[in-house]
């Protein structure tokens, strides 16, 4: 055996940590997706119950869950500027300014 060369279980061995890395890269960027859809269900506001429905859909079914919401969920969002609490124009800041 000469010395770059690889032979039997050391192949397999090799194989498998590579296997290993794509699967634990595709399980986080799954993850990434998943918890992305959380942060968006919570941020935005909802007709009746859609917010619930959508939380316990992206829960109970993780990747059919985050497919469904990225094609039909985010499209039953009520539309709102959501910056609109935090301008900074208010009773609060006139007390400041006196």
């Amino acid at each position: 055996m000469t010395g770059g060369e690889m032979h039997g279980f050391e192949i397999i061995g090799a194989v498998g940590i590579a296997m290993m890395f794509v699967f634990w890269l595709i399980f986080a960027a799954g993850f990434v997706v998943w918890l992305w859809a959380l942060v968006d269900i919570l941020r935005h506001e909802f007709s009746g119950n859609n917010k619930l429905i959508w939380l316990l859909v992206v829960i109970s079914l993780p990747l059919l869950g985050v497919l469904l919401y990225w094609f039909i969920g985010r499209e039953q969002k009520v539309s709102s500027d959501v910056h609109a609490p935090f301008s900074g124009h208010g009773e609060d800041n006139k007390e400041e300014e006196r």
